[in-house]
């Protein structure tokens, strides 16, 4: 579709190291995200969130933009989910972290269907969200 997230081109964004302790936080949210524990997932992010700097924090935003998305999406509110979905795909559509942290292009991809339905009206709350990928760089 012309104008969609997913046909951005990724430009790589040179991140600060993961500390440990963020590391760790990553992989968290990520579980938590993929298991449709989407307001958890938030919190989780949230701290590492807290911890980042320049464009780490700016990437970190997005992904919790994307998942308190989905938690308005299963609350039915709509015009939340539209919002913030936008607002976390566009953060996310700006760079692909580098260090690679997760599959930033899938996941882009993926909601690419749920903003559709969410711009028309069409989108139920048990869309099924899709799943985030984490790198290598995350172990």
């Amino acid at each position: 579709m012309p104008g969609s997230q997913g046909n951005l081109p990724l430009q790589p964004m040179n991140l600060t190291p993961w500390n440990p302790h963020q590391k760790k936080l990553l992989r968290e949210g990520i579980r938590l995200f993929n298991a449709a524990q989407f307001f958890d997932c938030h919190e989780v992010l949230e701290q590492a969130w807290l911890e980042a700097t320049g464009p780490q924090k700016t990437f970190l935003q997005g992904l919790i933009q994307v998942a308190v998305s989905l938690h308005h999406l299963r609350q039915e509110n709509l015009a939340g989910a539209r919002r913030l979905l936008a607002a976390g795909l566009k953060k996310l559509s700006e760079a692909a972290p580098q260090p690679a942290a997760i599959d930033v292009a899938g996941l882009l991809q993926a909601l690419e269907p749920l903003q559709e339905g969410l711009q028309s009206g069409t989108v139920s709350k048990s869309w099924p969200a899709p799943r985030i990928h984490s790198a290598a760089a995350l172990e």
